[in-house]
């Protein structure tokens, strides 16, 4: 299955997600690709949007791929994987401030005068454009999992069958629209994948919320 961008990729996702239209979920994007995709599939669905930050942890020289992940409260997700990169105890603590530098920077940048939405007692459904090695929706399932949510859902376009199986323990449902014999990257399964924009992102999160989606304390 290939998609001919991001909006095509989230008006099939919405389709595979009916059955929580009406239902006030709260559709959360791992930035920033998935953040224009949260949005179609929340406005679908009738529900809400925000953002759950997390950041994947670079291999040793090679930026590009991805040995785990961490969330914003610091929790690390190491693919089994990752000790075959050559990384240490000290490369994975600093590799994992720098991360979370960057976590911290994103949320001053895209939520600034409100603390994001709570996802206590709610269908939550995080979204990304694709998974390769499910490292960050993994951190980013974690992240909302101890928050208690009512269900957890990851939904995401296209994935390959071995990560999903990574992935299933730390959501209540899984919804995949298209799983590949042959994987290589995301973009290779769409025909438009550019990048999006912090502007772009905090263009689309500073909608106004209803007050009923905030969490306690937000102004």
């Amino acid at each position: 299955m290939y998609f001919s961008d991001r909006e095509d990729a989230a008006r099939r996702l919405s389709d595979a997600l009916l059955q929580y239209r009406g239902l006030n979920p709260l559709v959360l994007a791992i930035p920033r690709g998935a953040v224009p995709m949260a949005k179609i599939i929340a406005d679908v669905l009738g529900g809400e949007v925000d953002v759950v930050l997390v950041r994947k942890l670079s291999a040793p020289g090679n930026p590009e791929f991805a040995i785990g992940a961490v969330d914003e409260s610091g929790w690390i997700y190491l693919g089994d994987y990752a000790n075959e990169t050559g990384q240490t105890s000290k490369y994975i603590e600093n590799e994992k401030d720098i991360q979370l530098g960057l976590i911290r920077e994103r949320r001053a940048m895209y939520t600034p005068a409100r603390a994001p939405l709570n996802p206590a007692g709610r269908i939550v459904i995080v979204v990304d454009d694709g998974l390769a090695t499910g490292s960050t929706m993994i951190a980013a399932l974690h992240a909302i999992r101890v928050q208690s949510p009512k269900k957890l859902v990851c939904a995401v376009p296209v994935a390959p069958a071995d990560t999903l199986d990574k992935v299933k323990p730390y959501a209540d449902e899984i919804v995949c629209l298209s799983t590949p014999a042959m994987f290589y990257a995301v973009g290779q399964f769409y025909q438009s994948f550019p990048q999006i924009t912090d502007a772009e992102v905090v263009k689309i999160l500073n909608r106004k919320i209803p007050a009923s989606g905030r969490t306690k304390g937000n102004v």
